[in-house]
Formats: structure tokens, sequence, C-alpha cells
């Protein structure tokens, strides 16, 4: 049996690689750790170069301890100087409130609900009759009126309001958006009206990058144009350059649902789509021997431009690196491993950007292609068709069970769901979806073409319209997914664990393998089983950080009642992206009874007391006053704190989100006077008691 680090030599590169981003970043290893790994390295490789063969063979376990440690070591220094707070020129250590700041801008102008949205660099910054040069990059929104900002890519623009840092919300279970933007290079966001820049008269451009955005700026307007139906026409942006700004909320939760996001999301699949169709059309180039090697250049240069169309995301750099070994294969006539295949472009992508690691597309991309390498074939052998159609669909299905079984732990992890009918929803989309986007590239072929085009489009509308009105039809069922699920990170590993024993007993019949299968899983349920057994214990108090809203949650074992805005009941957006993260942590499920005792806005809950304070609060004259445990203030209410003391003994005070901040520095200053504790939500994120 050869080893599997010889059949995959990539992995004796991958795994310290992976293994040192990891830990350079959870334990925040200075750059000089990089430098002693990769000194330790050095003798073990020394003391290999220069033995006999005898010893040679003996220590032949002495080059992989060394590359091991250069690997780490590199990785260590690699995610250091990747993080943008460890360069000296980042705008956070040079930025001071009041500088003039110069802004270019690297993408054209985005419409959103209720801004218009692009990325800029930070170039300079004026600090007392200085320019300095920095470097980070910063999100902005520009106030939505009557007319569209007259900003383009590659316009610069100079303001002086004060930058703000992207933070977080706070809130329990919430997305990590700080992190998120940060391991993208973007650190500050700023929201601006027409009066708050200046455009000027210089710009600096990359002719290439503007053939990119000239290239989908007309590619969307020929959709726009020919596909009929707002949602159709979002899904074709969508499927075709993963424009995605114009996709329905609702709509993507029910591609979700029901396991198909990825025909939405730009992926391996559409990378597959469009070099199995280059592949066909430079074919002819085969005939010409003296011509072989420019057939994989024009695979490959249209693979990586439509690649940078979509937005170069994780899982697309995957497939493009992926795709560029196998045709760099077949130009030398050389047949590669696959396995060793995705490790070299893990490893590329990973010395590219090692933040990737936590990518989620990264994680699906690679977990899918890996699913479907070891589980299609024995699975698809299940079953024996004679028809050629029914070969098919079986392959078909065979495929998207084989991609399930690696992805599901990941999906589950990450996004708290699994779909129950993916299996009759990728037999339908994953087609029907890849016929429209061959569909699509034919109507850009032929757009010019008047009469062709209108038709072509009008005909994959009503495709689009089919296949949006079945997803959305599928949804609908109450078992159409399984919501709610939260694992442990250690749960997740079990799960894995599990599929990998699994596998190995089912592929070479190994008992052993069964019994470490049966292990794993037991594990994983006594965890889930002592989660569920803390979560009839808890009892919690939660104020939201949700701007411009209140929102408490009472939570009692697996029962929790919401008290806050009625508009959270009727918008999904809100209650799913800032509320049902914390649910889903906590495991917990409505109740429409309040526990404990209620009187007005006053609750008593396992013998502690909490008042909550808002425009319909009535302050009585009280011989006695009230005792509470937390008081809660929301919806800017006309007090002062000394006044409110006269009627309320209380040991903490928490502002939500819902008051203006200017009203909150006011409090918080009488807080401080009065030497009272206080919690701001909309600075410190929500306020989480044990009740």
């Amino acid at each position: 049996m050869i080893p599997i680090w010889k059949n995959i030599p990539f992995l004796r590169l991958l795994v310290p690689l992976a293994a040192g981003i990891i830990c350079s970043w959870y334990f925040s290893l200075q750059w000089t750790i990089g430098i002693y790994l990769l000194v330790a390295a050095i003798p073990f490789l020394l003391f290999y170069m220069f033995s006999n063969e005898q010893q040679k063979f003996r220590y032949s376990w002495l080059p992989g301890v060394g590359i091991s440690f250069s690997m780490l070591g590199f990785a260590v220094l690699l995610t250091w100087l990747k993080q943008l707070p460890h360069q000296q020129q980042w705008v956070g250590h040079l930025y001071k409130p009041g500088d003039v700041v110069q802004l270019r801008l690297l993408e054209p102008l985005s419409e959103k609900q209720k801004t218009y949205k692009a990325l800029a660099e930070i170039s300079t910054i004026e600090s007392n009759q200085k320019t300095i040069k920095v470097n980070g990059d910063i999100i902005l929104y520009f106030q939505k009126d009557s007319a569209m900002p007259a900003l383009h890519y590659g316009n610069i623009i100079a303001l002086n309001k004060p930058l703000q840092e992207i933070k977080n919300a706070g809130n329990p279970g919430g997305f990590d958006y700080k992190r998120y933007a940060l391991f993208n290079g973007i650190t500050h966001q700023l929201f601006l009206k027409k009066t708050d820049y200046v455009v000027l008269n210089a710009t600096k451009t990359s002719f290439f990058w503007s053939l990119i955005y000239r290239t989908k700026a007309y590619i969307l307007s020929v959709l726009r144009k020919h596909i009929k139906g707002e949602q159709e026409i979002s899904v074709a942006e969508a499927l075709l350059i993963g424009y995605r700004d114009d996709l329905d909320r609702d709509l993507v939760q029910a591609y979700s649902n029901t396991g198909v996001v990825h025909v939405i999301a730009i992926s391996g699949l559409h990378l597959g789509l469009i070099y199995w169709l280059l592949l066909l059309l430079f074919q002819p180039l085969n005939k010409y021997k003296q011509l072989k090697w420019l057939k994989p250049l024009l695979v490959l240069s249209f693979l990586w431009i439509f690649s940078l169309l979509t937005g170069a995301g994780a899982s697309v750099l995957r497939a493009a690196i992926m795709f560029t070994f196998i045709s760099g294969g077949d130009l030398l006539n050389k047949k590669g491993n696959i396995y060793n295949s995705m490790a070299a472009s893990a490893f590329v992508l990973l010395c590219y950007n090692p933040f990737y690691l936590w990518d989620v597309g990264f994680q699906l991309s690679y977990a899918a292609v890996l699913s479907i390498v070891l589980f299609m074939k024995p699975i698809y052998h299940w079953l024996s068709f004679n028809n050629k159609l029914l070969d098919k669909a079986w392959q078909l299905n065979a495929v998207t069970l084989s991609a399930q079984i690696v992805t599901l732990p990941l999906c589950m992890y990450h996004f708290h769901q699994a779909p129950n009918l993916f299996l009759i929803t990728n037999f339908v989309a994953v087609p029907l979806s890849s016929l429209i986007l061959f569909g699509e590239i034919l109507l850009i072929a032929v757009s010019f073409i008047q009469p062709i085009a209108a038709f072509t489009g009008t005909l994959f509308s009503y495709l689009l319209k089919w296949m949006n009105g079945f997803i959305t039809w599928a949804d609908h069922f109450t078992f159409a997914v399984t919501d709610g699920i939260q694992h442990h990170p250690l749960q997740t590993i079990f799960l894995y664990a599990f599929i990998a024993a699994l596998g190995v007993w089912l592929l070479q019949k190994n008992t052993k393998a069964f019994k470490w299968s049966v292990g794993f899983l037991a594990a994983f349920f006594l965890l889930q089983s002592f989660s569920l057994y803390q979560t009839t214990r808890q009892k919690k108090l939660i104020v939201y950080n949700l701007s411009q809203h209140t929102a408490i949650d009472f939570m009692l074992g697996k029962q929790y009642v919401l008290k806050g805005d009625a508009v959270l009941l009727q918008d999904g957006f809100l209650r799913n992206f800032h509320l049902k993260p914390s649910r889903i942590l906590y495991h917990s499920y409505h109740s429409p009874l309040m526990p404990g005792s209620v009187q007005n806005n006053s609750y008593r809950i396992n013998g502690k007391k909490i008042i909550h304070i808002n425009q319909s609060y009535v302050f009585d004259s009280l011989q006695n006053r009230i005792k509470a445990d937390v008081l809660i203030i929301s919806k800017n209410p006309r007090l002062y704190i000394s006044d409110l003391l006269k009627t309320v003994d209380c040991k903490l005070i928490v502002f939500d989100s819902s008051n203006p901040q200017w009203k909150i520095n006011l409090w918080k200053k009488d807080c401080e006077r009065l030497q009272l504790n206080y919690f701001c939500t909309s600075e410190q994120g929500a306020f989480v008691m044990n009740l």
C-alpha cells in the first residue's frame, strides 16, 4: 500500500499550512514564531541532505518533519502579514477624525433598497498639512434620492466625514460580519450624502477592470431587456454572472430551504459547464498539431475572464485553478490525480488569501467535490438501468446524493438547517438551470440580432418562471426543510469522523471501522443530549441590539416570548437575521404564554424583577420605591435618570438601540454621576442575563 502522502504530495504541504493558519489566527501568534519555526526546519533538512544512503533510509521521516515545520512557519508569517492591523500603513493607525480622506471607487455603484453601495480603497489622508499614503478598503453607502450619484469605477472623492470602523451587532449567534469584512481587507464603512464629499477631476482606472465592468454592464443590460419578470431577471443575473443585488430575499430563502441555492450562487457547477462548453467550441483546433497549445490557452483565458466577471469568489477560484491544472496536464500529456489537484488548488488559494479557510463557499466547494469523487460511483452502482434515459436520471441523482454526504454537516453547522427535498429539487433544478445558463450565453451571443434575441429571451423567461415556481411550490411543504439545527464544532467533527469510518466500512468491509462509526455517532448524540439538557434548565433575558427597534426575549427552557415592536413579527428579514440565530443558539421555541408574573411593563421571573420603560410608561407617585434587578429603557421616553430614581430602585439600567444616541449619551453621564451601573446595546451589543 502506497501511503496517502505519496499519492497526494500536495497534502503534505496543505495540512501544515492550514494548521499554521488556524493556530496563528486563534492564538494570535506573532511573526517571530514563524521565523522560529522556519529556523527549526533547517537542521532536519540539512542533516538529511548530508547523510549517506543508509542514514537517509533510516531517517526517511526527517524531510517530512522539516517540510512541516517550514510550512507551519510560512503559514504563521503569511497570516500575520495579511492582517491589515499588522501593516504600518493601515488607515486605522494613521487616521484621526477631522483628517481629509481621498477614496478611489473600486467598482461601479450597485443599487440597494435604500442606498447605493460601492467598495472603495482609502488611498491618502491629509493630516496636519501632510499627505500620507495609507491602505485599507471601505464600504460606501450613498444616500438614495431622485437621481443616482454621478460616480463611476475609478472616480476619486475627498471627504472629511469621520470614518466608522465596522462593528458587529453583538447579538447571540449572529453572523461575525466584522471578521468576514476583515478577512476581505475591509475595515471601515461610511454613509454619505451629496454634501459630504467632493468628486475630484482625477481618475485612476485599470484597462482590464474597466473592460470587465463594461462587459458585466452590457450583459446585465441584455438580460434586463430580453428577460421578462423581475424574479426571472434576478435569477438570470445570478445564474450567469453571480449578480445578486436584485434577488428577492424570500426567493433566495426558498432556494436555500429546498437545497438548490448553489444554482443561483456561482460555483464549480457553473464553471464546469462553461469549461465543457469551451472545450466543445475549441474542439476543431485538435485537428492541427501545431495549434495544440492554443486550445488550452483559449479555454483557460475565457474561463478566467468568466471567473472575474462573477466576482472571483473562493468556490469559483477553486474550480478555475483545478481546471487550470487539468488543462496543464493535458498539454503535457500527463493525467493528474484529482485528490492532488484539489490539494494543490487549495494550497494556492490559501497562499493568496489564508483567510479563505473560513470562507463558507471555499469549505462547501471542496467538500462537494471530495464527496462526489469518493461516493458517486459506489452510489451509482446501487441500481442499474438498461434504459439510457433512466440511467442518466439515476446518474444525476447519484451525483446529487453523493455531494450531500460531506457537505451536509457543514450546512447544518453554518446554516442551521438541512433540506429534505434536495433529491427531488436538484433533479429538476440542476438540468434546468444548466439549460438556462447555456440559453443565456446564446442570448448574449445573438443580442445584436433583435428578433432572435427577443425570441430567445421570451423562451428562457418561461423556463426561469417555471423553475422559480417549482422551487417556491416545493418550499411550501412544511417538511421541506429541517430548521433550527444547532451543533457544537466538536459535534461537527464527530459527524465527519462518523462519515469517514462508515465510508471505510461500506467501501472496504472493515468491521473495525463500523465499530468506530458507532462510537463517533454515540459521542455526537451524547453531546447533543447534554446540550438539550442544559437548554431545559436555562432562564435568560436578552435585550437585542437592533437599530431603531426594541426586541426583548425571555427564554425559559425551550420556549421564548418576544416583547418588542410589532414589525418584528411581520418583517421576515429582521426576524431571521437578528433574532432567529439567538433562538437557534439557545434551542428555544415560541410559547404564547408569558412565564412568571406580569404587571403592566413589569416582569418577575425566577425571583428577579425586570421593568421595561418606554413611551407608554406612567410615573406614579409611590411611598416606597419599586425595587428592580434590571431596568430596560427604550423608545426615547421623556425622563431624567434622577427623577426615575425617585420611583425605581434598580441595580442595572439597559439602554436599547431604539433610543437616539445623543439621548443615551446624556443618560450615561447621569448614571456615571449617580454611580449607577448601565449597559448600552448600541455600543456593547446585546444584553444577555441569566435569570
